[in-house]
């Protein structure tokens, strides 16, 4: 399966005031990797599909916030 997350490396100039940020990062949705919709998918139970958005794992793609203040 191909990763949802890509990099990408920001041209730094030896001009720039601010310090270089060396490596960027953003996330892809899955559907990008999936050209139709496959017959017979697996599906998430209907309370899983709830929490999780979709009805499909295959569609499935968690957040994870940089900026996360709270502790597990």
């Amino acid at each position: 399966m191909y990763s949802q997350v890509k990099a990408w490396y920001p041209y730094v100039s030896p001009f720039d005031p601010c310090p270089p940020i060396r490596i960027k990062t953003y996330s892809t949705p899955p559907q990008l990797y999936i050209p139709f919709q496959p017959m017979n998918l697996p599906q998430f139970t209907p309370q899983e599909a709830l929490m999780k958005g979709t009805l499909w794992p295959m569609l499935y793609s968690p957040y994870e916030s940089k900026y996360q203040t709270w502790k597990e």
